[in-house]
């Protein structure tokens, strides 16, 4: 009883009692006594956290108005005792609303019941009714809950690497300019999604994604505990046995401003595949700061989870990852070789270069030595490991990954980075085919839109049949698939250009798009495997 009077006055907020069997869903409405104090916490919370950001600023505002004086400092101690006690009372008063109110006793009862150590399913299942604040969910997975690591193989990371050139060629206050500037706003314009007003503007809309996953896919929430500490949010949605597509596991990697509660799920789940939904670290319910580090930690933790308690095999699982997100999904396609299959829609190869093209130009040195030190996003370094199925959706008008521009305005095609990725990873796949001799005709083909490409493959006589019987040739007279490929090409110019052709067109699918338009059904598809038949 004593522990339920705690949790009533400092417990979370309730935000919504989903629909159940026998209850209608709706939003929690407090009362008066309850909701009056509870903005004045919300408004000091926000005050608190702008001063922490700008305490530099404030404390020289304070100097310069003499309050760091002994007579100063006694007029700052009155005004933090008078906010001390406006704080504390509003605390009461909303515990005193919050006790009059049922519903919420109700939800406080069933809270401290779940988070019990020995808590039943039942005590869970009841938990997942309640839509609240994050902060006070149980923990439901802990990356060590299974010391079997079998399905992973060791990280062969060369971040640190090319790291260490680009610190060993700059100076020591370029070195402290890029900590102060990656750590403070590079970061924040990196990953977005991960500010706090960010999270405030977008809450009544991720509350309401929430909601419709839950009530209408019979979504299960979870919360999963990082090697490193953070807090993952996590949304599954079960498809197996109840239809075809079911039995995979499609996991999501959002964009640098995307939620599972409004990202591109939406896509491989119109397709009745099973979905496990994360959000990074620092985005909704999730804590932390997206840094590669925390991020790997993040989506493997995801992945351990997605094997030992939902039990999905290796081979069962699929990745699909949008803009930035291709990061993360490669990233889990190197270390868990075993996965199905990858889908990357609006993906770049190289955060670098791309950073560079959107920044001032006299900022060039100052941004790649920030992004190589603390935000080494190379997807394509990561993708070449993975042995698996790939494929890429380009968005032909994507204004976020193309460094240039025409005149009109209109984005670059054969800039976006998508080609790059592409390229590179073709380039290390089959190195026979794609080399100084084909990726001339290559980026021709890349820098024109679908209709121009169809009618460039007639003109080289580019036929799917023969194409891939010559690749399905070579996997039969090897007996596996493996890459590189060092497939023997007969000195011919022509066979070359159409079989570098012919593998563009497999790895990739070209949408007629800008880069935040959801993904249509018709581009998520299993990738094509050297050896199979149309």
């Amino acid at each position: 009883m004593a522990s339920n009077l705690y949790w009533t006055f400092i417990g979370p907020r309730l935000l919504r009692i989903f629909k159940r069997e026998n209850v209608q869903g709706r939003d929690y409405i407090p009362g008066y006594l309850e909701s009056l104090p509870d903005r004045i916490l919300h408004t000091f919370n926000t005050a608190f956290g702008l001063t922490y950001l700008t305490t530099p600023i404030v404390g020289f505002i304070l100097y310069r108005r003499g309050h760091f004086t002994p007579e100063g400092s006694l007029g700052i101690l009155k005004v933090a005792l008078s906010v001390a006690i406006v704080y504390t009372a509003a605390y009461f008063l909303r515990g005193i609303g919050r006790l009059s109110n049922g519903e919420y006793r109700t939800f406080i009862n069933v809270l401290v019941e779940a988070r019990r150590p020995n808590a039943s399913p039942q005590q869970k299942r009841m938990l997942a009714g309640y839509d609240f604040e994050y902060w006070a969910w149980p923990v439901d997975f802990r990356w060590n809950d299974f010391v079997d690591k079998s399905s992973r193989k060791p990280d062969k990371s060369i971040n640190s690497s090319r790291r260490s050139h680009a610190v060993e060629r700059s100076s020591l206050p370029c070195r402290l300019l890029s900590f102060i500037a990656m750590h403070t706003f590079g970061r924040r314009m990196v990953y977005p999604g991960g500010t706090s007003i960010m999270n405030y503007l977008l809450s009544n809309m991720l509350r309401s994604g929430r909601a419709q996953l839950v009530e209408e896919k019979n979504g299960k929430r979870a919360k999963i505990l990082t090697e490193d500490g953070n807090e993952i949010d996590t949304m599954f949605i079960n498809k197996k046995g109840q239809t075809e597509n079911g039995s995979t596991l499609v996991i999501t990697s959002e964009g640098n401003a995307g939620f599972y509660e409004m990202g591109c799920s939406n896509t491989p789940l119109d397709l009745n595949y099973s979905i496990l939904g994360w959000n990074h670290p620092g985005f909704g319910g999730s804590t932390g700061v997206a840094f590669p580090q925390q991020e790997q930690k993040a989506v493997d933790a995801v992945m351990q989870y997605a094997i030992h308690r939902l039990h999905f095999e290796p081979k069962d699982i699929a990745l699909f990852a949008w803009s930035i997100g291709g990061y993360t999904a490669s990233w889990v396609a190197k270390t868990y070789p075993d996965i199905k299959f990858v889908v990357l829609d609006a993906t770049f190869d190289d955060i670098v270069p791309l950073a560079i093209a959107k920044m001032p130009q006299s900022w060039k040195n100052l941004v790649a030595l920030s992004l190589r030190s603390y935000m080494d996003l190379n997807v394509a370094d990561n993708l070449i490991e993975y042995q698996g199925p790939i494929l890429l959706v380009r968005r032909t008008r994507d204004e976020i990954i193309t460094t240039e521009s025409l005149p009109n305005g209109y984005p670059l095609l054969i800039s976006n980075r998508g080609n790059s990725l592409l390229l590179k990873l073709l380039q290390y796949r089959y190195p026979t085919i794609v080399d100084e001799t084909t990726i001339p005709v290559m980026k021709e083909f890349l820098s024109k839109e679908t209709p121009s490409q169809i009618q460039m493959l007639d003109d080289k006589s580019v036929i799917y049949q023969e194409c891939s019987s010559f690749f399905a040739d070579y996997v039969r007279e090897v007996g596996s698939v493996h890459f590189p490929m060092h497939i023997n090409v007969p000195q011919d110019h022509n066979l070359k250009v159409k079989l570098a052709l012919f593998l563009i067109t497999v790895h990739l699918e070209n949408y007629d798009s800008t880069h935040c338009t959801p993904l249509p059904v018709s581009f998520f598809h299993k990738p094509w495997v050297p050896g199979a038949r149309r």
